[in-house]
């Protein structure tokens, strides 16, 4: 279908549009999230992936935001695509009262995303599952380095933090598009889902080192919270280390996901 794009710019903060996208980012962002599946991506990294999903049922942008720098930027690096697209131009200080980042590229998008659910990740032969993860880098890190170590899914449980929020749309560099993401997974629910694959998880006193672990061809490793760890997990679960050989106390969580997945991986 061909959009025809009005050179029409919008200048005025008390636009709809303008309205719309800052009810995402403001203080019921979560809730309208949630309610409406819609998010903000911000910048061009997340608009090539949005524009060249790898994954089924990937978001889909509804709606384009330029600036004239943008505008630009967009034509010159996809201008056959943004012809499918809905683009509005605005001006630069609309575009600042667009986004949460102090320097905005000029390009911005509205987003629709279709909740994933354990039922249409059944297939995925490597999973990443996160306990109550909290930090919105670590999650957003998270879920790039499963994207780039060809992992099949990533799996938050209930009581992390919002997959959609802009820090973490914004930390996962156009991942999200790449590789589908189960959110509010209980750890119930997940072990017995997850009943015919090896599980692994990592804490710094496991018994089984990771250097040593030979990972079957359907598994799941296992991430605990920041501050707190693993919680209490099922006898079968394989508890593992990484080996350190510095003086630090531990690897933050993204670190040693991203260890541990690019081990497997390979």
């Amino acid at each position: 279908r061909l959009l025809l794009m009005s050179h029409q710019e919008i200048t005025s903060l008390h636009s709809p549009h303008v309205e719309r996208v800052k009810a995402l980012l403001g203080s019921r962002g979560k809730k309208i999230r949630n309610q409406e599946h819609l998010f903000v991506a911000d910048g061009m990294q997340s608009l090539r992936s949005a524009l060249h999903p790898h994954t089924d049922f990937a978001p889909h942008i509804q709606k384009i935001f330029v600036t004239p720098e943008g505008r630009l930027k967009l034509e010159s690096e996809f201008p056959n695509e943004i012809h499918d697209h809905d683009v509005v131009n605005v001006s630069d200080a609309v575009m600042s009262a667009m986004t949460e980042t102090v320097s905005p590229q000029g390009v911005l998008a509205l987003c629709k995303y279709l909740p994933h659910s354990l039922e249409s990740v059944s297939s995925a032969k490597k999973i990443a599952y996160f306990w109550q993860l909290q930090d919105p880098g670590n999650a957003g890190t998270a879920i790039r380095t499963a994207d780039a170590c060809g992992f099949d899914a990533v799996l938050f449980s209930d009581l992390s933090v919002d997959i959609y929020s802009p820090k973490v749309v914004r930390s996962t560099a156009g991942s999200l598009w790449n590789i589908p993401i189960v959110e509010g997974v209980k750890l119930e629910a997940f072990f017995e889902w997850g009943s015919n694959r090896a599980m692994y998880a990592f804490d710094g006193d496991g018994s089984a080192l990771l250097t040593d672990l030979k990972p079957s061809s359907d598994l799941a490793l296992i991430f605990g919270n920041e501050a707190r760890g693993l919680p209490e997990l099922p006898a079968s679960t394989q508890i593992v280390s990484i080996p350190m050989k510095g003086h630090a106390e531990s690897f933050n969580v993204a670190s040693a996901a991203a260890i541990a997945m690019f081990h497997v991986s390979r």
